[in-house]
């Protein structure tokens, strides 16, 4: 599978990248030290692309070589779990799911190792939640309305998850990034996406991402735990079957 976005096509030509032959050579600094699991290994760089008509963009190339996963339909041979990733990525983009702007990827064959390459676009301005700058209280969250705008925007994001089906697995606050527009604006990304999957009941993959959620948000009062769950429940005052899902996650977070 081979693909480049459409739009990425001459920079990529203007950088000497346009095969994943010349990817897969170039030099560059690891921005994570490879993962060697999974039957082999995996890893990340960070590296600027010339743009044609001056400036630079960043992004992140990610390479792998025997890297898989076992799946239903591939339970002995695997996937490559930038496959899967690539898959992921596309399918978000197609529902209008905000996550990575996707610049590559391929896989191939060499003399008998399986590797491949992804390539998507740095989340210039953008910060995990996890980051001081969203800590509550502080600049970007010392005010009511400020956390409900938040809340919001988390909430529109998961809605757009559940309602195609889709389980993020990993909905920690490291993986939703943040960044503040002109007008008071917010934008939200979610990233790590390598265990996301697509379930045929809704209402599973919504508690387990709330699950995660809300037992990983350890900056989150009760209060702002309840006053998220009401949003995305889209209720100011909780139905009997909402206090039932609630008391549910209650008991999970314990």
């Amino acid at each position: 599978m081979h693909y480049i976005a459409e739009k990425w096509r001459d920079i990529l030509a203007f950088n000497n990248l346009d095969s994943y032959e010349k990817i897969w050579a170039l030099q560059a600094a690891w921005f994570e030290e490879p993962n060697h699991r999974r039957g082999g290994w995996s890893g990340v760089s960070r590296i600027e692309l010339k743009r044609p008509e001056g400036g630079v963009v960043g992004v992140f190339l990610k390479r792998q070589e025997n890297h898989v996963t076992r799946t239903f339909r591939n339970p002995v041979k695997g996937v490559l779990t930038f496959s899967r990733e690539f898959e992921v990525l596309r399918a978000f983009n197609e529902h209008n799911i905000s996550s990575l702007d996707l610049i590559l990827f391929d896989q191939w064959d060499d003399n008998g190792c399986r590797r491949a390459c992804i390539m998507t676009e740095e989340l210039d301005g953008y910060a995990p939640l996890s980051s001081k700058e969203y800590e509550m209280g502080g600049d970007l969250l010392a005010s009511e309305q400020q956390k409900k705008q938040l809340f919001t925007k988390i909430s529109a994001l998961m809605h757009q998850m559940h309602r195609h089906g889709f389980k993020h697995g990993c909905f920690y606050p490291k993986h939703i990034f943040a960044k503040q527009l002109p007008e008071g604006d917010l934008d939200l990304r979610v990233i790590d996406l390598e265990k996301v999957k697509r379930l045929f009941c809704k209402e599973q993959a919504a508690f387990r991402d709330l699950d995660t959620l809300l037992r990983r948000s350890n900056g989150w009062s009760e209060e702002d735990k309840l006053a998220f769950f009401k949003i995305y429940q889209g209720e100011d005052v909780l139905t009997n079957r909402s206090k039932k899902l609630w008391k549910k996650l209650c008991n999970r977070k314990k």
